[in-house]
């Protein structure tokens, strides 16, 4: 009796928990914008002639919360990198936008090189994108370790302004030496990937829902089912396994982890494997579902990750996941919803989305799952 109950507490804390936890993030989030688009069709009814906002929301309510959601994912999944190294060293990695840019120039070169050897078309695509992702994981990932003790391990005791600058440098670095690497070997650096000659990627499912039809792309229901399995992993890693433990502790009081004997530096370099991972397999997903990639993409999507991050609670994995999933979700709607005002359009969507960072900076600076934690004297 007490081992079923174990098998069923095991089920339920990482399993059944973390993915009812997404769900909700997920209906409340979609649920929130929904009621703040009516609104908006209530105060502006026709904000072009013969366009009822309303009846335009209807119609596209079931593909802006696909699409919301599965960038949603993309933008946790690169998040989590951004507060797992938050939570151990208490500072921000602004190279992993660089990581998240490797993974999917990293996915594109898997892809291509198979094309290129007349392997393509005899690959079933759903093991191709699964082995694109996992090797962009791994090589991300220890790209991520290599950054960290080059360029972050030497400066660890410094003042936390010079690390952030190093990042910064790296980043520079980095998207420099991909375009340099792109330019020789293929003479562009615009990088788009082969997936015409793949049909599942690249016709859509339709899926009536009541009176419209909904054209759902594979590539976003592989981003959300890939996203869900890697954070249930990561959930589980965490916080049911002896290195996951290892990790919270450094993160809770690195020098008294030291004296219990837990090895500080290897628990750091796993973090950030950890995160460079799944930066990885975000750009390989996102590569994946765009198409076209180069190595100046990391910018902007690294930044509202790093919203993403602020939003649900830097240093929080929980509040990454609703960060990310909230922020795409607005990104989603705002697509949806601006085009139908002259005066402002989809061009304006990264302003509504950042300024989501500032309203959070001001009033909630913890985030919606932050702590506030005063300083140690």
């Amino acid at each position: 009796m007490s081992l079923q109950q174990g098998s069923l507490g095991w089920i339920y804390r990482y399993l059944v928990f973390p993915i009812g936890q997404m769900l909700i993030f997920i209906v409340g989030s979609a649920l929130l914008l929904t009621v703040i688009a009516y609104l908006l069709a209530f105060l502006f009814p026709v904000p072009r002639p013969n366009i009822v906002l309303a009846d335009q929301i209807g119609r596209q309510l079931p593909g802006m919360i696909i699409s919301g959601v599965a960038i949603g994912f993309v933008y946790a999944m690169i998040a989590l990198g951004y507060t797992l190294v938050y939570g151990v060293l208490k500072f921000i990695n602004f190279a992993h936008s660089e990581i998240f840019m490797f993974g999917s120039v990293v996915a594109f070169e898997v892809m291509q090189r198979v094309n290129e050897a007349g392997f393509l078309p005899n690959w079933n695509p759903i093991v191709l994108i699964t082995f694109m992702v996992f090797v962009s994981m791994i090589l991300s990932g220890l790209l991520a370790v290599l950054i960290e003790r080059v360029a972050y391990r030497p400066l660890r005791g410094a003042p936390r302004l010079v690390p952030l600058i190093s990042a910064i440098g790296i980043s520079f670095l980095l998207a420099d030496l991909v375009r340099a690497f792109e330019a020789v070997t293929r003479n562009s650096f615009n990088l788009t990937y082969p997936i015409n000659g793949i049909p599942l990627l690249t016709t859509p499912i339709p899926f009536i829902i009541g009176s419209n039809t909904v054209n759902v792309r594979v590539t976003q229901i592989i981003i959300i089912v890939a996203a869900v399995l890697m954070l249930v992993a990561l959930n589980y890693f965490v916080n049911g396994t002896k290195l996951g433990r290892g990790i919270r502790a450094v993160s809770q009081d690195m020098p008294t982890a030291s004296l219990m004997g837990i090895n500080v530096n290897g628990m750091i370099s796993l973090t950030f494997f950890l995160g460079g991972a799944f930066g990885g397999a975000a750009g390989a997903l996102f590569g994946v579902n765009v198409g076209n990639v180069n190595p100046f993409i990391g910018f902007i999507p690294g930044l509202k990750a790093f919203t993403a991050a602020v939003l649900g609670g830097i240093g929080n994995v929980t509040g990454a996941l609703l960060g990310g999933l909230a922020l795409g979700l607005i990104e989603s709607f705002l697509n949806g919803v601006l085009v139908y005002f002259p005066a402002l359009g989809i061009r304006y969507t990264n302003v509504f989305a950042f300024l989501v960072l500032i309203l959070v900076l001001v009033f909630r600076p913890s985030g919606i799952l932050g702590e506030r934690v005063d300083e140690k004297v």
